[in-house]
């Protein structure tokens, strides 16, 4: 495994944490800061919703992952190439929104800058935010 490549998987196992137990102001890895900003638990029901801040640094890769459930972002700073699976490659800029499915593998290759993206997921409890998507 090259040093790209661990750096990527990570960021992975960084938020790789049980969802329902997200309660870190920051969690930083490779090149990326996920600062969790609120969590809301769903009464009588499996999900939670958490809303962060991610801070990606210039050049950055956050290695292909999965969510248990969606991924809504909007980009406020910065951008680079999204690739989603079954979807074309998407270039990202300032004032982009974008949505993953659940469980679909998804990546980003960042571009020449700091990107500031706010991103809500919406989970299952007791499941890791991301886990790692073989190529």
């Amino acid at each position: 495994m090259n040093r790209r490549r661990f750096a990527s998987c990570a960021i992975c196992a960084a938020v790789g944490l049980v969802a329902s137990k997200v309660d870190a102001e920051a969690l930083t890895a490779g090149g990326v800061t996920r600062n969790i900003l609120q969590k809301t638990e769903y009464p009588g029901d499996k999900h939670v919703a958490i809303l962060v801040m991610a801070e990606v640094d210039a050049g950055a890769m956050v290695a292909r992952h999965t969510h248990p459930g969606l991924e809504s972002a909007f980009v406020i700073e910065g951008g680079g190439i999204l690739k989603v699976k079954g979807q074309p490659d998407r270039v990202l800029k300032p004032g982009d929104g974008f949505q993953v499915p659940p469980e679909t593998p998804h990546s980003l290759a960042n571009g020449a800058q700091t990107s500031r993206i706010a991103i809500t997921y919406v989970v299952e409890k007791d499941k890791p935010l991301a886990s790692p998507a073989p190529e």
